[in-house]
This record gives structure tokens, C-alpha cells and sequence, in this order.
């Protein structure tokens, strides 16, 4: 199947072994034209190994597991700003601002500077999409702007004034005596913001918009809430936050008894891949309880998605929180989704609860 220029594919295993396979695919290069901005999502080896050996420092599973109490009181204090009511949207009560408000803190932005942080991280966030209207181009090049401006300042004040945040570990993080270079870092605390924020934004709203419309494997979770961390991996199957990637064929190929030239692009659609029946057993039906997580949300191989770990986290507390406080939760209208091509998530969920006792 070609569209624009490009092949598509649907398969999991397909997809899985192009993700896999970093010399017959480059990933390198990759740009809309919206802005001036590469990241090492856009390199290959050895570019890409370089810059992810230097970051990857920041990610390691104790530093991760470090963040559980305060995103576990971030998720608590934005519930509380509920108030007595019994019907709100969660995607702007926590869904969005909960991604938004950690990266902020793991980087070092003052609290009086989240707000506007939050409406760059989003505009920002638009950037990966192919295809974008004049208005939306504007506000990438506006948000891209202003996050530039203001994180080099930050990485001023951080490199005279250490402290204990991500911006000072990329600073002083060092690799055989290498170090990331200004733009390097720069471009790195882009993607982390890109990256983390809409994934984990979709995570949430997509994951909770699942379970009230299989409100058997929400009660399922109520009982046992030992499957969250399965339960995660299943919504992010079942409805992945990113639904596509790309890369670009090194070399002729044939992929599904199709000859692909090089240099021609290949989409593999993540979705799809996720409801493979060759991949997963009865892939139409969300079972929280399912033991295979070979999902694709999160990429494979080299460019594995970085922040995966912490997405699954806040996404676990979230929902944790969620069926802590809230004896029943249900869907108070059809959402509507977004109106992209690579993010998947919905722009309100208006949901209509009744309080626990004692929450």
C-alpha cells in the first residue's frame, strides 16, 4: 500500500523487525520543516549511541523509582483540586497537567514558571506531525522559540548553581570524556518534553477511556489491584498514545512480497501492529490481566523509547489514585478525539464520579 510517498505497514512482526534493525532503516535525518530541530530520536548509530549513552544516565531504574512519592502527591493534590464535584474532564484535571508538572520538576522549573511551561510542552508536542495546518506550524514555531529561550537560561543558572534536578546531571554527565554540547542538550531536554508529555498525557486518557467502556476489567481492577502494572501494558496495546513510526530503507529490500526501494520511507502503523491476531491471542479484547506485553508502544531496538519506564509509573499511580478515591467512575459523554495522524489521545473526558468513603 503506498500513501504519501510512503509504504505502510501492519503486521507486528514487520514492523517489530524494521524497528529492530537500525542498518537497513534509518531514522536518521527525520524533520518537518517546522523548526530547526534534531534530536537523537532523528540520529543512527553512532550519533544516536553516543547522545543516549550520556542521557540514558539520567533514566536508571533507581532514579525512576526515586520519583514514586512525589508523583504519587502530585496525583493526590491535583484530585484534590476537584473539589465536591461529581463530574469533570480528566484530561485537564490530571491526565495532562500530571506529565507535565513531573518533567518540570525532574528538570528544575520553578513552580511560578509550570503554567506557561505547560502551554510550550504542549504546542511543542505537535511537532512530530507530518502534516500540520498554518495555525498549528505558528505554534510549534512559537513554543519551540520560547522553550529554547527559556531552558537555556535555566541551563545557565544550573551549570553556575548545581542542584539536584535533570538539567544539572545532563550538565556535569560525562562518557569517556565526553560531554553533551549546548545544542546537544538543548535539543535533548526537547525531546524529553515531547516525549514524555503526550505519551503519558494519551496514557492516561486513552488507558482510563478503555475501562469505562469495559467496565468489567475496571472492576476487575478493583479487586485486584496487583494487575495495574499489567493492566498498563494492555491499555497501551490496546490503545497506543503514538500510532506510527517511520524510518527510511538503506538498501532494496522486500517486506509482505513488496519491493521496497532504497531510499523510500516505510510507516509502520503501531496501532495495528498492537491488534495483530498473529501477534496476540484475541488482540479486540482488553484483558488486564494478560501476560504478553510484546507491545509496540513504546518502539524496539535502539531508539526503545528512553522514558518508558516513568510513563508506566505515572500512568500505574494515576490510576491507582483514581479507584482510591472514587467508588465509581463513569463515562459522562463520548469524548472526542484529536485531530492528528501520529498522537493518538482524546481532547476531553468528562467523567461523572462518586466519592469513596473516607476519600
Amino acid at each position: 500500500m503506498r500513501l504519501v510517498d510512503a509504504w505502510v505497514i501492519t503486521q507486528h512482526a514487520d514492523i517489530d523487525a524494521m524497528l529492530r534493525d537500525s542498518r537497513r532503516f534509518s531514522n536518521g535525518g527525520r524533520e518537518y520543516g517546522y523548526v530547526n530541530y534534531v534530536s537523537m530520536l532523528d540520529m543512527d548509530p553512532p550519533d544516536h549511541t553516543r547522545l543516549r549513552s550520556l542521557v540514558v544516565k539520567a533514566f536508571t531504574p533507581r532514579a525512576v523509582a526515586e520519583l514514586a512519592p512525589r508523583i504519587r502527591q502530585t496525583c493526590e493534590d491535583l484530585l484534590d483540586d476537584v473539589g465536591e464535584a461529581t463530574r469533570f474532564d480528566l484530561i485537564k484535571v490530571l491526565a495532562f497537567p500530571l506529565p507535565v508538572i513531573v518533567i518540570a520538576e525532574m528538570l528544575g522549573v520553578p513552580p511560578t514558571d509550570r503554567d506557561r511551561f505547560k502551554k510550550w510542552s504542549q504546542d511543542a508536542a505537535l511537532s512530530v506531525e507530518p502534516a500540520l495546518d498554518p495555525g498549528q506550524v505558528r505554534r510549534v514555531q512559537r513554543a519551540f522559540g520560547n522553550l529554547r529561550e527559556y531552558l537555556n537560561g535555566l541551563i545557565e543558572r544550573y551549570q553556575r548553581e548545581p542542584q539536584d534536578n535533570m538539567i544539572s546531571a545532563l550538565v556535569a554527565v560525562e562518557e569517556a570524556g565526553d560531554r553533551l554540547s549546548r545544542e546537544e542538550l538543548l535539543m535533548t531536554l526537547m525531546l524529553l518534553l515531547v516525549a514524555g508529555h503526550e505519551t503519558t498525557r494519551n496514557l492516561i486518557g486513552n488507558g482510563m477511556l478503555a475501562l469505562l467502556r469495559n467496565p468489567d476489567q475496571l472492576q476487575r481492577l478493583r479487586e485486584h489491584p496487583e494487575l495495574l502494572e499489567s493492566a498498563i501494558h494492555e491499555l497501551l496495546r490496546y490503545d497506543a498514545p503514538v500510532q506510527l513510526d517511520s524510518r527510511v530503507v538503506q538498501e532494496d529490500l522486500e517486506i509482505g512480497g513488496k519491493r521496497i526501494r532504497k531510499g523510500q520511507r516505510v510507516i509502520g502503523l503501531i496501532g495495528a501492529a498492537n491488534r495483530d491476531p498473529e501477534a496476540f491471542v484475541e488482540p479486540n479484547l482488553l484483558d488486564i490481566g494478560r501476560e504478553d506485553r510484546s507491545h509496540l508502544s513504546f518502539g524496539r531496538g535502539i531508539h526503545y523509547c528512553l522514558g518508558s519506564s516513568l510513563a508506566v509509573l505515572e500512568g500505574r499511580i494515576a490510576l491507582a489514585a483514581l479507584l482510591r478515591r472514587f467508588s465509581s467512575i463513569q463515562l459522562a459523554a463520548e469524548p472526542e478525539h484529536i485531530d492528528v495522524v501520529v498522537l493518538r489521545g482524546v481532547r476531553e473526558l468528562w467523567i461523572d464520579v462518586e466519592r469513596a468513603t473516607g476519600a
